[in-house]
């Protein structure tokens, strides 16, 4: 799998391939210009992994085509207090919802997103808190995996630390400061307990004048001397920018510099002015809006387009500058530079997205949930520098003298393509370019920790080795057991004697059967693995792995998940019910999942396969009776009401599953059949009304379970016939 770029690109073919075949945490980081933002956009097409993309703004997020942090993570924006939530939930036991100290409720849909989520994308990290990262850890951990890092998603974070900074303020600062040393990214408690690798961009796509490149590589390290200061300080000219042509734009510090001279040169023209006044359908929220909401436009006005031509012609870009030739009716026509033809513009869409879960692919999906339809324009005489990241000007007047914040003098200079296109409002001294130590410090040991082709090998065969190491561990269903086995414990009066007994059995059967062959199998494993470390294409293991695969997925669905899919729970205590319901229900799901990588594994282990199948499966709804009288616990009594059909259903579906080459929960998933015996449904209406026989599921095997169904009923009344 390569990655289409301009130029043959070594160091993003190797962040390609660390974030497609490994699962380590990467810092993607470059130069302004070195393509980070295009490698982020092509990846959805390139990535079988599940992902998520998010950013620190409204506006961040949407040109990168994903969410905000806040909105994603459902977290508030004052700061978060390292461990202020873990409290809730007690340490080492995965899986228990027990809130979350000043987040929201987190609706089903989101919970599934993030247990099935490989990889969350955070685009312009340098903007990122570190309380911010510690919260998103908090919140995938809880959800995922509780004793690793972020819950075990792998991160990408896409950035460059010489620009702009995270904003802290200093009320903020005095609750973080005992925790912090400074609020970057890389100081995040969570992310200092992973290794993850840094990966630099070197190739500068935007300038290609080597004398400019070398000067704002100076400003970006703040290593500028004072011939540099003075060569770069030849761009200025004195009151240029009160009578400056047209084509250029003005990079001030503060917004309300670009409003007034924005607002002022719009005064000066004595055509009549036109108001646009945007469409905004479901949500989309203000601070996200890519453009005013009421545009103001007159005829002659400099403007500079928002967006880019998703059409074939490609005839504007994001940060493309031009003068309003004409308005006529709900069309406004804009002259370029170097263009013979004005260009036609008319009225576009920006989506907002929201992430949810396919119901029929189980895939995670992006749904359009607000659209703001508005010209893709806005005066452009002046904007802040703030807002100019990720754009690229011809011309542009830079007034950074009142630069206030890291990196911001470095941002507005890397916008400008060529040195002549760059002028200075005012000289730029040294104490405008800001630099902060840390920030020198780590970046100076991203050039030493750079990954080669031994890193990825090497991170390649641990994720390899991590996973079935995983597929093989039983600690977690083991927790799960004996959790179970203590509530069962502690309420003996009250609980069935068969209820209590089938616990104790099933225990036995985890620890002293399935827990003790994986064990000596992982040993096995190790063994063959020391001498070729790749799983995948090792026959010798991938035989091993077939046929444990098949041991292991017959014994947890006939003695594991028959078991606890078919408990029924016999007790007047409110309260302990609900107990034992969600504890058997968190047993089953994780007893669940592992029989689906057991089931997928029988042909051999992959880690794409085996990924995909986890994610789904972990996401299925699974039910388990609560409140029927008598105890189902084992598989020759599953569907006792009517055993006959449940077998036959069964039959069917297994021989459909093996045909398709597919999971059997695929086909139809257990607690359906068992609704589908115990009610009997006889026509489509009632058939679709049992939970698991979506529409996709009626059409496509409908027709094949009531003839099933049918026929059982008349075979039974037959029977009871001949026996009167």
């Amino acid at each position: 799998m390569e990655i289409n770029q301009e130029i043959t690109n070594n160091e993003l073919q190797l962040a390609l391939n660390f974030v497609q075949l490994t699962n380590v945490n990467i810092f993607l980081t470059g130069k302004a210009g070195t393509g980070k933002t295009t490698f982020l956009r092509n990846l959805k097409s390139l990535l079988s992994k599940r992902m998520v993309v998010v950013a620190p703004t409204g506006v961040a997020a949407i040109n990168a085509g994903g969410v905000t942090i806040h909105s994603f993570f459902q977290l508030h924006f004052g700061p978060h207090i390292p461990g202020s939530s873990s409290s809730l939930q007690e340490k080492g036991k995965p899986g228990l919802d027990r809130g979350f100290d000043n987040a929201q409720r987190f609706n089903k849909e989101k919970i599934n997103i993030i247990r099935s989520l490989d990889l969350l994308i955070i685009d312009e990290i340098s903007m990122v808190r570190s309380d911010v990262l510690d919260a998103i850890d908090e919140v995938l951990r809880r959800f995922k995996d509780r004793n690793k890092p972020f819950g075990g998603v792998q991160l990408l974070m896409i950035g460059d630390l010489q620009q702009l900074a995270p904003v802290v303020k200093e009320d903020e600062w005095e609750q973080l400061r005992s925790y912090y040393d400074n609020m970057f990214f890389f100081n995040s408690n969570a992310l200092k307990k992973t290794q993850f690798v840094s990966i630099e961009l070197k190739h500068i796509y935007r300038q290609s004048e080597e004398t400019f490149i070398s000067l704002l590589n100076k400003v970006r390290d703040n290593n500028i001397d004072s011939e540099a200061l003075e060569a770069l300080n030849k761009r200025y000219q004195p009151g240029f920018n009160k009578n400056a042509p047209e084509g250029y734009i003005t990079l001030t510090t503060h917004n309300a510099q670009s409003q007034a001279i924005n607002e002022e040169k719009l005064q000066k023209i004595s055509m009549p002015a036109f108001k646009f006044v945007a469409k905004v359908q479901g949500e989309f929220p203000e601070y996200s809006y890519p453009t005013e909401y009421e545009l103001r436009l007159k005829k002659g006005a400099q403007v500079m387009f928002v967006k880019n031509d998703m059409s074939r012609e490609r005839l504007f870009y994001n940060g493309k500058i031009g003068v309003i030739n004409e308005i006529e009716g709900d069309t406004v026509y804009v002259s370029c530079e170097g263009e013979e033809m004005p260009i036609p513009v008319i009225p576009t869409d920006w989506q907002n997205n929201k992430y949810t879960i396919d119901e029929q692919s189980k895939e995670i999906t992006e749904n359009v949930v607000g659209t703001f339809t508005q010209y893709p324009l806005k005066l452009a005489w002046a904007i802040t520098i703030h807002k100019s990241q990720g754009l690229t000007f011809e011309k542009a007047i830079i007034d950074a003298n009142a630069a206030f914040a890291h990196g911001q003098v470095y941002v507005a200079l890397s916008r400008c393509k060529t040195f002549d296109g760059l002028v200075l409002s005012s000289p730029i001294a040294q104490s405008s370019i800001k630099s902060d130590l840390n920030v020198k410090g780590f970046s100076e040991e991203i050039v030493q920790k750079h990954p080669g082709e031994k890193e990825l090998n090497d991170a390649k065969i641990a994720y390899q080795q991590s996973l079935l190491a995983e597929m093989f561990d039983f600690n977690g269903i083991l927790w799960r057991t004996n959790y179970c086995l203590k509530l069962i414990r502690e309420n003996t009066r009250i609980l069935l004697p068969e209820f209590i007994q089938t616990y104790i059995d099933l225990g036995k059967v985890i620890k002293d059967e399935l827990a003790t062959v994986a064990a000596k199998f992982n040993a096995q494993l190790k063994q063959l693995l020391a001498e070729q470390p790749f799983v995948e294409g090792h026959e010798a293991v991938q035989q091993r792995i077939m046929q444990a695969s098949k041991w292991f997925a017959d014994k947890m669905e006939k003695e594991v998940c028959l078991v606890l899919q078919s408990t029924e729970i016999e007790t007047d205590n409110s309260n302990l019910k609900k107990q034992l319901k969600e504890a058997i229900g968190n047993f089953y799901q994780e007893a669940f999942v592992m029989t689906a990588c057991y089931q997928a594994c029988q042909t051999g282990f992959s880690v794409k396969n085996y990924c995909e199948i986890k994610a789904k499966a972990s996401i299925e709804k699974l039910q388990i009776k609560a409140e029927i009288k008598k105890i189902s616990v084992n598989s020759s009594t599953a569907g006792s009401a009517n055993p006959l059909l449940f077998k036959t259903l069964k039959i069917w579906r297994d021989v459909l599953a093996e045909k398709q080459d597919v999971p059997v929960y695929r086909i139809i998933p257990q607690k359906t059949m068992f609704d589908i015996v115990d009610t009997l449904p006889q026509n489509s209406r009632d058939l679709e009304k049992i939970k698991g026989m979506g529409k996709k599921k009626m059409a496509m095997f409908g027709d094949k379970i009531l003839d099933i169904v049918r026929n059982y009923i008349e075979i039974q009344e037959n029977d009871r016939i001949k026996k009167t």
